[in-house]
C-alpha cells in the first residue's frame, strides 16, 4: 500500500507551520512511506496526493472550543461546507477530493487528517507557541504507533 504523509502549513507564520514541523519529525522516523511538506490548499493538493492508496494529512486548525495543542483526528467529510464559489482557489479539502475523483485523478481511498489546535497564526516566526510545540511528539507517536502506517 503506497502511503503519503503530507504536512501542510506556512512555516513562517508561527503555529500555522505545525503540520510541516510534524512532517519533518516523521521524515526522520518512518521508512517505506513518502513524507512531504506543502504550503498549498484546495485544488493544488491534487498534484501531491494522486497515485497514493493512503493519505495522512497534518495541519493546523483554529476553533472556538479547543485548547492550543489539542489534536483532532478527522476525515475530509468533516470539512464539507456548502458554498457557491466564483473561483477554484477557495475550494475546501472535501470538494477538491471529490472534484479530483470526478476528473479521473487516482485519489487515495483512505484519508486521515490530524488537525492540531493552534494559538497564533498571525505572527511571523519560524517557531510555534509553547503548547503547540509540545504537541509535536504526541502527534508523531499517534501516527507511528497507531494503525495509520
Amino acid at each position: 500500500m503506497k502511503t503519503l504523509i503530507l504536512g501542510l502549513g506556512n512555516p513562517i507564520l508561527s503555529d500555522d507551520g505545525i503540520g510541516i514541523r510534524v512532517a519533518r519529525e516523521l521524515k526522520q522516523k518512518v521508512k517505506d512511506v513518502d513524507v512531504i511538506e506543502a504550503s498549498v490548499g484546495g485544488m493544488s493538493l491534487l498534484g501531491h496526493i494522486q497515485g497514493y492508496d493512503k493519505l495522512i494529512i497534518i495541519d493546523s486548525i483554529k476553533t472556538d472550543k479547543g485548547n492550543p495543542g489539542d489534536v483532532y483526528e478527522m476525515k475530509p467529510e468533516d470539512f464539507v461546507v456548502t458554498a457557491h464559489l466564483s473561483s477554484l482557489h477557495g475550494v475546501n479539502l472535501s470538494s477538491a477530493i471529490e472534484l479530483g475523483r470526478q476528473l479521473g485523478y487516482k485519489i487515495p481511498q483512505t484519508i486521515k487528517i490530524y488537525a492540531i489546535e493552534i494559538e497564533d497564526n498571525l505572527t511571523f516566526s519560524e517557531r510555534c507557541t509553547e503548547k503547540v510545540e509540545a504537541s509535536i511528539p504526541k502527534v508523531v507517536k499517534k501516527i507511528i504507533n497507531g494503525e495509520d502506517l
